[in-house]
């Protein structure tokens, strides 16, 4: 296989052979609902997942932190099953289940032995679908989903990070944070989140996906009882790109807090998941900071001893993007890393990437994804975002492929775009705005 592998949402039945030699398949049930596996061969277990194409982008104003609410909710309980019933069909067979919510889907997924599959999609299926949202519940919920959000205000790399995204993405969905803020969970209403949960868990906009100890017809069957009676419906139509209208402006937002040392990140917007320059982009992150050869690393921490953690970032949407460095460092540290990292830059806009620095990343990156494929965790989240996202399945081989073909001209023309780019700075911890933007000479 040397090409992705289209999913259009009419096609009721795709399979293919991948180049590891796993077989996929998907179907698509009478109800809207997609399923997808991948069999391993000589696997003793399944991971599975159900996919809702939903996340905090897609929550409207008075909505702000219901779909992670809901991530939260759905274990408490069903018309058939107590949360404590959930937790115990799990825990007695050695099974693991849990939920995430994203920016742009929830998944709800387990990993159980191959005989315990059956168990898992309806206990899954029955919190996808028959969820109560108790107002007992809700009410309890809430008080948790607010110690959680106050454990993340006390990690000063998780602010660092809330503060670049609402910089990056300035007025855009993709700029508020993933589980809402205090005030909006303790504002948001039970009649809200419900709201929320019936548009979008609809059957026809759920993904469910399979790999490890998988046969397919049977899965399908699985999950075909788990929605029975719902009406014949297509597909839902897959996100539509919502590019950022301007391109964000150089910022600079500190947060002062007496902390013994400082989370610091500093980039610009990126590229998004369709843009043909990822593979470029992974082996520009992996030179610049994506391991401990890196040129950061090896300046900021190995040469000046400035900081402990340095490391380059590069997350990607359907329709946006953003890269950056992180560092966590001591106070008076701050304005020299910043100046590193900026000369890092400067340094590989004017001269890119050596023949070595080539070879070696594509090293790295081909042997890291080559073994994250070993998890079925893995190659069930593949599938899901597959579905979900881009609508094509990048087999291995086309992706090593890709990596392959990115020359040393391909990395210095990325870098004359991103690394030009409107710079977005964001600095937690004992530090003052108006200092540090005189110390490294920007606006504050």
């Amino acid at each position: 296989m040397n090409h992705p592998v289209p999913l259009p949402l009419e096609a009721p039945d795709t399979s293919f052979l991948t180049s590891g030699g796993a077989f996929v398949r998907r179907t698509v049930l009478p109800s809207g609902v997609r399923v997808l596996t991948e069999a391993m061969p000589g696997t003793a277990s399944t991971s599975l997942g159900f996919w809702v194409g939903v996340g905090s982008r897609d929550e409207r104003e008075g909505q702000y932190g219901s779909t992670h609410f809901l991530e939260h909710l759905l274990f408490k309980g069903t018309a058939k099953r107590s949360a404590l019933d959930i937790a115990i069909s799990f825990d007695s067979v050695g099974g693991e289940h849990n939920a995430a919510t994203a920016k742009e889907y929830t998944c709800y997924y387990s990993r159980v032995r191959d005989a315990d599959v059956p168990m898992a999609v309806e206990v899954i299926g029955d919190m996808v679908t028959g969820s109560v949202l108790e107002a007992a519940a809700f009410d309890v919920e809430r008080g948790v989903i607010l110690e959680e959000l106050a454990m993340a205000a006390d990690d000063p790399a998780d602010v660092a990070g809330e503060a670049f995204f609402a910089a990056a993405f300035d007025g855009h969905a993709l700029g508020r944070p993933i589980g809402g803020t205090p005030e909006s969970i303790r504002a948001v209403q039970r009649d809200e989140v419900l709201a929320h949960y019936r548009e979008h868990y609809a059957p026809n906009g759920i993904v469910v996906t399979a790999a490890g100890a998988v046969d397919h017809d049977a899965f399908c069957a699985l999950v075909e009882a788990v929605f029975r009676g719902a009406p014949t419906a297509s597909p839902l139509a897959r996100r539509t790109p919502q590019p950022v209208a301007d391109k964000a402006t150089p910022k600079l937002s500190v947060v002062h807090r007496p902390t013994e040392q400082v989370s610091m990140l500093r980039g610009s917007q990126g590229l998004d998941l369709r843009d043909e320059r990822r593979p470029v982009l992974s082996v520009l992150n992996a030179v610049l900071g994506g391991g401990m050869s890196s040129r950061l690393f090896q300046e900021v921490r190995e040469r000046r001893g400035l900081a402990y953690a340095v490391s380059s970032f590069a997350p990607a949407y359907l329709d946006n993007g953003a890269f950056g460095v992180y560092a966590g460092c001591a106070p008076d540290n701050v304005p020299g890393v910043i100046e590193i990292v900026d000369a890092e830059f400067r340094r590989m806009v004017d001269d890119g990437i050596t023949s070595d620095e080539l070879r070696r990343a594509k090293g790295q990156i081909e042997g890291a994804l080559t073994l994250s494929l070993e998890d079925s965790d893995a190659r069930m989240t593949r599938l899901g975002r597959s579905e979900l996202g881009t609508g094509e399945f990048t087999d291995l081989a086309t992706a090593l492929e890709r990596v392959d073909r990115v020359t040393t001209a391909d990395v210095l023309d990325l870098a004359r775009d991103l690394l030009t780019r409107p710079t977005i700075t964001s600095v937690v911890g004992a530090v003052r705005q108006d200092e540090l933007a005189a110390a490294i000479g920007i606006g504050g």
